[in-house]
């Protein structure tokens, strides 16, 4: 793997909010950085919009951007409570705004105003999803007041959320099941609030795990697929030493499939679907999110 190549490739292309990400993360950089870029993102009434996540370009708040917010924060290890992009997004979950009371909309009506990806389609008939729901559980649970009505409504709807995984289990969406790993996740690292079964939980995830993640290997250059990396972020996860293996093996991959010019093919498109332009600017921004994501798991699994 060519990391100067790659430390090139962001140099060169990354969007200021992904630069300061790569320094931070690899070149000693200032968190506080990171933040003012990712605060340029956060719309007043606290959510997150602006193509934060590169494939949907509204401006609006939508839970979806906002949960990419609650991935950097984590990133960057943000703990400050009072800190205003943290207390900006309490502000927008407890609002109501996008919530129906039991999930938060993982579509919004005026994505379909925007350019943007045919899975950020707004449908009012879709099927409820908990992504983001199960993950923006655990951001409510680590950051409001324990005082507080949202807190409160958390506690109940980590209680819902695991009904709804034992009902649908098991799950096909790759994105659903990343919310529930993450949920069970800060349960775990929190465990004198407990409010389920977590032991159940674990074991379920490990066979929900086994079952979405692609393990025909010679289709992960080419096609959108879920490698492990996607739910098993380091050897501490409860689900690495049985995904071992594939892990490994996903090291090599990334070793050995990386371009030229530093960076990682992106498998999915949607230049067929009115804005080639967009998506090609997207597709950059992709590459260089996946720069990060791809060199940060070598150096935690390997």
């Amino acid at each position: 793997m060519n990391y100067n190549q790659a430390r090139s490739f962001i140099y060169k292309n990354a969007r200021p909010l992904d630069l300061a990400r790569w320094k931070y993360l690899f070149e000693g950089g200032s968190k506080e950085d990171v933040l003012t870029a990712l605060a340029a993102y956060q719309n007043e009434d606290g959510g997150f919009g602006h193509a934060l996540e590169p494939d949907c370009w509204n401006p609006e708040s939508s839970p979806i951007q906002t949960w990419v917010a609650t991935e950097i924060i984590k990133e960057v290890g943000l703990e400050e409570k009072d800190h205003p992009i943290i207390q900006g997004i309490l502000q927008y979950l407890a609002s109501g705004k996008d919530f129906d009371g039991h999930t938060w909309a993982n579509t919004i009506a005026s994505n379909n105003n925007v350019p943007h990806a045919p899975w950020w389609d707004y449908d009012p008939a879709a099927e409820a999803s908990y992504n983001p729901t199960a993950s923006l559980i655990t951001f409510i649970l680590k950051f409001a007041d324990r005082e507080s009505g949202l807190f409160t409504l958390a506690r109940t709807l980590v209680k819902e959320a695991y009904s709804y995984f034992k009902a649908h289990f098991p799950m096909e969406s790759v994105g659903n099941v990343s919310c529930f790993v993450k949920l069970y996740e800060y349960l775990k690292e929190n465990s004198a609030d407990t409010l389920i079964d977590l032991t159940e939980f674990r074991a379920l995830l490990q066979q929900q795990i086994r079952h979405v993640i692609t393990y025909d290997t010679s289709i992960w250059a080419t096609e959108y697929v879920c490698k492990p990396s996607t739910l098993i972020g380091s050897k501490a996860s409860d689900f690495y030493a049985e995904n071992q293996e594939i892990c490994a093996y996903e090291c090599e991959f990334i070793e050995n499939t990386q371009k030229p010019d530093g960076t990682w093919a992106i498998t999915w498109s949607w230049e067929d679907y009115d804005y080639p332009e967009e998506w090609s600017i997207s597709k950059n921004w992709w590459k260089s999110d996946w720069i990060i994501k791809y060199i940060r798991y070598l150096k935690t699994i390997r």
